[in-house]
């Protein structure tokens, strides 16, 4: 194998002592990824060694591996799973033996478990986006919902926002075939004029990977932000993207990233371990993350 992880490889996070758990995160600029301390802190918390390695192909010296022989390499190397971020959310599926009924219902997997020989796929970020609307949203209006981004995040985000009983979800993404197959997927409606969809919307939801230092900007004009919109983002890193610093100088009701980043990785834990985690305990550990958010960026695990 041409690739393969020592027990030295690049580490994010080890645990004080004891014969650690492996687990991991595949996925490209991932460096100030907030999910491996959550997991580590949470392990030793409940008594479980736990080391949690970076898999960064940007981070990497020498030829990129792909994304076949990252999964081979962690298997071999005793992982019990690894989280997946973009771009392999979907590009997995094709190195998996069995699928979750979140990861089947959104078509993109961001957690994978080791177990028995086999290889099975999940999708946290459906219910860890789902929580955090529940808990940071609580009576916002859900009637008409402009979701930005088809990706495999934007899927999850869909079936959540679905989940939640939004009536009418527009979906745009400058891929319009993107859109509109994830619309036909879900019940939506994909949309190409972002200023009409704005205007009918009670919230907006950044589900593309703009706000991100290396991918500065928003995904909609500002200027289409009004006060009486709602807006969530799902980048968490930096909190404050230029979408949210915009709808909060309007006045606007919003939701950072942080929720989603959270309630993914508690989700994600359990599946690992089998253990049930503490949801506070792992927050807290998330917001008391001092990585500067000045360098590099990204959406996590």
């Amino acid at each position: 194998m041409a690739f393969s992880l020592a027990s030295n490889s690049r580490v994010s996070a080890v645990p004080d002592s004891g014969a650690p758990m492996r687990v991991g995160l595949i996925g490209k600029g991932i460096q100030l990824s907030r999910t491996p301390s959550m997991h580590v802190a949470e392990g030793r918390a409940q008594g479980l060694a736990l080391q949690y390695d970076l898999i960064d192909p940007d981070a990497l010296p020498g030829p990129e591996p792909a994304l076949a022989e990252m999964l081979d390499a962690a298997e071999a190397a005793g992982f019990a799973g690894v989280n997946v971020t973009f771009p392999y959310k979907r590009a997995v599926i094709d190195h998996l033996d069995v699928l979750s009924d979140a990861a089947q219902k959104v078509g993109a997997v961001n957690t994978v478990v080791f177990r028995d020989g086999g290889r099975s796929g999940h999708n946290t970020d459906f219910w860890g986006f789902a929580e955090s609307v529940r808990q940071g949203l609580s009576g916002a209006p859900m009637e008409t919902v402009l979701l930005l981004g088809a990706g495999g995040a934007g899927g999850a985000v869909a079936h959540a926002l679905k989940s939640l009983n939004v009536a009418r979800l527009m979906i745009f993404d400058t891929d319009r075939a993107a859109a509109e197959t994830l619309a036909a997927d879900v019940g939506a409606e994909a949309v190409s004029d972002l200023a009409r969809a704005a205007a009918r919307a009670d919230g907006i939801v950044n589900a593309t990977p703009m706000g991100m230092a290396k991918l500065p900007g928003t995904a909609i004009p500002v200027e289409l932000i009004d006060p009486g919109h709602w807006v969530a983002d799902i980048v968490y890193f930096p909190l404050e993207t230029e979408l949210l610093r915009a709808a909060r100088a309007k006045g606007c009701r919003t939701l950072d990233g942080s929720g989603m980043a959270v309630f993914q990785a508690v989700r994600a834990f359990s599946l690992f371990t089998g253990l049930t985690p503490d949801a506070n305990r792992m927050r807290a550990t998330f917001e008391a993350f001092s990585a500067p958010e000045t360098t590099k960026t990204q959406q996590g695990g």
